[in-house]
């Protein structure tokens, strides 16, 4: 709980959920001018790809012996959902502390900066099912899937994005500047992770030496996942690993989030 100082009391889920209500209040006047970043993006990316590119690929080892649509369709929502998730975590946190600085007034209520992180992870996790799952709806009309495994890959898209999300909205929390170094983490690691992490063709096609650099990627393990719960042939110890990593890049991106914004907004 928190006291304020005016001694209102606002229990530690009650405060995060003020908070969230807030962004639900203004997504709802104004999710049309995110619709194509957060649902449309990534089925132009599949039309593209899978209808597309995917025509000129016949089925194989290298797809699991599916069609290119079947093989790159789950791959493509968990990378939207890792671009969603970094770029919900950078400039827009950022801002709340710098520009509009939304944040500093939240936490001169009763809301704590612990608060605010956790509603910050809560609607970030909303807005990323709602993503995947406009994603999964108009797949099916691709003929993208081929189960009902589809749910699972929403799910995934989620844990995925929220993977990203965590670290970035760490490191926003110690950004200072007018945030340069984002547009760089897009352009040398965001850009390059969606390419090479699986998402596309399998790594195996990535020199050994250089197969590392996937391997580290919560990318890689999200797509690793997706494609287990559509397409199968990744043993249990595999996925428990995949989900294990994911898991911990949240813990740890939280901790170090709910640290630094209680050191940047507690005077």
């Amino acid at each position: 709980m928190t006291i304020s100082a005016t001694g209102r009391v606002v229990g530690s889920w009650r405060g995060a959920w003020l908070r969230v209500e807030g962004h639900w209040m203004w997504y709802r006047r104004h999710w049309v001018s995110t619709l194509y970043s957060t649902g449309l993006q990534p089925v132009l990316f599949l039309a593209a790809m899978g209808l597309g590119f995917g025509s000129q690929v016949q089925a194989g080892p290298a797809t699991g012996g599916v069609s290119y649509l079947v093989y790159v369709a789950p791959a493509l929502l968990v990378a939207g959902a890792a671009q969603q998730g970094v770029g919900d975590s950078t400039y827009p946190v950022l801002s709340g502390f710098k520009w509009q600085k939304d944040y500093v007034a939240v936490t001169a209520t009763p809301v704590s900066p612990g608060q605010l992180v956790g509603a910050h992870f809560i609607w970030s996790g909303l807005k990323l099912t709602l993503a995947g799952t406009i994603y999964a709806v108009i797949a099916v009309f691709f003929g993208a899937w081929q189960n009902f495994g589809a749910v699972l890959v929403v799910l995934v898209g989620t844990l995925t994005g929220l993977a990203c999300a965590a670290p970035m909205t760490a490191l926003a929390a110690k950004t200072f500047d007018e945030g340069q170094r984002f547009g760089l983490l897009f352009r040398f690691v965001v850009m390059p992770m969606t390419l090479f992490s699986g998402t596309f063709f399998p790594i195996t096609q990535i020199p050994v030496y250089l197969r590392w650099l996937a391997w580290l990627s919560p990318l890689w393990h999200g797509t690793q996942l997706a494609r287990a719960g559509t397409l199968g042939g990744v043993g249990g110890l595999a996925v428990l690993g995949h989900l294990a990593y994911l898991v911990a890049l949240v813990v740890v991106g939280w901790a170090l989030a709910h640290r630094w914004f209680f050191s940047r907004l507690v005077a």
